[in-house]
């Protein structure tokens, strides 16, 4: 493989520019502004006009993400963001950065053209930046699951876990994330802990995403996991943790946190303290869009019942839990896992697909969503606190 040097030491898979808009009166100039070039412009953001500590951290390190080479800031002018905090971490992380204020710029057009002839400029100049030599212990994975059903715990997700085995054994760090889907399994993610610290921590995150569930009075189940075929949170949970493999567990993060090396890690996604900003999992995106800041290069997303998104910046390895689906959906999955259910393919074959498919992807083969033009992104207001010394033992 090979990828783009950083002057923080990390590489990354793809060279794009992020045009990031601070609050949603700028989404639309930022939009216009990266139709210069869709597929070397990604539009990421944060809609509010209030100030959030989280916010702030997300866009700081989606900005200097290893796949991102340079970032043009869109402000309205009046929002809360800290913009000029924003412009000066991207510009120590060594890459180009531009921050236009709509309100100084003359407006929509106007800002939309200075924007754009910066945009047309970086990415010329990004395209003949050279490649290094780049080792698949140097890759970050993050796996999600949405539209789940009856067969995404039986193919797609162990299938997941297998390539995660894999990516691990080589020295990758492999990221699987909700505590919301893992209620009932905390004992045996436990029981995987490097230490038993650790193991406590694990514990602790399963039940405070429980009580945040009891007091919003509804949990991470849809109607949709009803009609494929689920019937309580903790039948979904099993399925969804076969995401992880059966690697040591090395680790809890939180959105943000960059594991320190390669291993296996839980990323903590329900937001501490009191329930203040409703339901803390608001689509799938916003997952992907947490694994992403905390440095994941692409992310594998299993569905059953099937979904079409990708994401911004990083690629998205769709794989398909069932034939029925995929034959519906082909064009928008890369891996059709349900061919464990027909008997054509063992879960160690897909796995290895699935694995192979990374490397493939982080040497620069398209997924099916970036082919497609998928570049989702959604990032709401929440609060964390630090993680503890526990969470990454040494």
């Amino acid at each position: 493989m090979k990828g783009w040097q950083r002057s923080d030491g990390r590489k990354g898979i793809r060279n794009v520019v992020v045009v990031a808009y601070l609050v949603e009166c700028a989404h639309h100039v930022a939009r216009e502004i990266a139709a210069v070039d869709r597929e070397g412009a990604h539009v990421i953001g944060f809609p509010g006009c209030y100030p959030n500590e989280y916010a702030q951290k997300m866009m700081e390190r989606l900005c200097t993400h290893p796949n991102v080479g340079a970032a043009l800031i869109v402000s309205l002018g009046c929002e809360s963001f800290n913009r000029f905090q924003l412009d000066q971490v991207v510009a120590a992380s060594g890459r180009p950065v531009k921050t236009l204020v709509i309100q100084n710029t003359g407006g929509t057009r106007s800002t939309i053209g200075a924007g754009r002839d910066w945009v047309a400029e970086q990415i010329a100049a990004l395209a003949r930046a050279p490649t290094v030599p780049m080792a698949v212990s140097e890759l970050i994975v993050g796996t999600v699951c949405g539209g789940s059903d009856g067969t995404s715990g039986i193919t797609g997700n162990p299938a997941a876990g297998i390539a995660f085995d894999k990516l691990v054994a080589a020295g990758a760090a492999c990221i699987f994330e909700e505590t919301g889907e893992l209620i009932g399994c905390e004992g045996i993610m436990a029981d995987r802990a490097a230490t038993p610290e650790l193991a406590a921590e694990l514990r602790a995150s399963v039940a405070k995403a429980a009580r945040y569930y009891a007091t919003l009075g509804y949990g991470s189940f849809a109607s949709g996991n009803a009609d494929g075929g689920l019937t309580t949170i903790e039948e979904k949970s099993l399925g969804a943790y076969m995401k992880s493999g059966q690697s040591p567990i090395s680790g809890l993060i939180k959105p943000g946190d960059i594991p320190p090396k390669g291993g296996l890690y839980l990323m903590d996604v329900v937001p501490d303290g009191e329930v203040r900003f409703g339901f803390p999992n608001i689509s799938d995106n916003a997952e992907i869009v947490e694994m992403m800041a905390s440095g994941a290069h692409c992310t594998l997303f299993v569905t059953g019942r099937g979904s079409v998104v990708g994401s911004a910046i990083s690629p998205v390895i769709k794989i398909a839990a069932n034939p029925h689906m995929y034959a519906r959906l082909t064009e928008d999955m890369d891996v059709n896992a349900g061919r464990i259910l027909e008997g054509s393919a063992s879960l160690e074959q897909v796995g290895q697909e699935i694995f192979d498919l990374v490397l493939a992807s982080a040497s620069g083969q398209q997924t099916k969503s970036e082919a497609l033009g998928h570049q989702e992104f959604i990032l709401t207001y929440k609060t964390f606190e630090p993680i503890g010394p526990s969470c990454l033992p040494v």
